[in-house]
């Protein structure tokens, strides 16, 4: 007897058609199922150094985020990082890095289903942004590669700049908290045109 896996549900599926709805300058994009896991190690341990050899890159400094290559990897503290990989390879990737790590002590956990995450482009991306985030995303502040655990309209998120003048950025944001946050974004697009009307 076989067990189909079970279903797998995008908390912003029914978001699709007023994202389609936002001004030219401004796109907001869900990229569900995303595998996330949660890296818990010293900076510069041994273990450490093990886990940048399996992903092939450092692990990023404070409020910094790796993401040249296929694992993206966002600071979120002095111990504690992000993995963002492609759909469906957590398994995989949580062998590769606990048999790299063997005895010496981290942890990797799945953490794939907490959150989603939104990928907004476009020139009014940052002015859109300063309307329900108080963080500066000037780029002499926040650079390519800035990553920020704050609030956007009183929802906890975690924002990575994505591309100059932070034109591009991933807003990681929990699944429960995700249909608020797109209706904010959406409607705080209204005024540029676009909108759920």
């Amino acid at each position: 007897m076989t067990v189909d896996a079970p279903a797998r549900f995008s908390p912003l599926a029914d978001w699709q058609e007023a994202f389609g709805r936002l001004p030219a300058g401004f796109q907001v994009r869900e990229l569900p199922f995303l595998t996330q896991l949660t890296l818990r190690v010293s900076a510069d341990s041994p273990a450490a150094k093990a886990v940048e050899s399996v992903l092939g890159i450092r692990l990023p400094s404070a409020s910094r985020a790796e993401l040249s290559e296929e694992v993206k990897a966002l600071w979120l503290g002095p111990d504690e990082w992000l993995l963002v990989a492609p759909a469906d390879t957590g398994a995989e990737l949580v062998g590769r890095l606990r048999s790299a790590i063997g005895e010496e002590f981290a942890t990797v956990t799945d953490v794939s289903a907490q959150r989603t995450v939104l990928s907004l482009r476009g020139g009014l991306t940052r002015e859109i942004l300063a309307r329900g985030c108080a963080l500066d995303l000037d780029p002499r502040v926040a650079p390519v590669g800035a990553c920020y655990t704050t609030l956007l309209a009183q929802t906890g998120i975690t924002l990575v700049v994505r591309a100059e003048a932070a034109a591009s950025v991933w807003l990681l944001v929990r699944s429960s908290f995700a249909p608020y946050a797109a209706a904010w974004l959406v409607d705080a697009a209204t005024e540029y045109g676009g909108g759920a009307g």
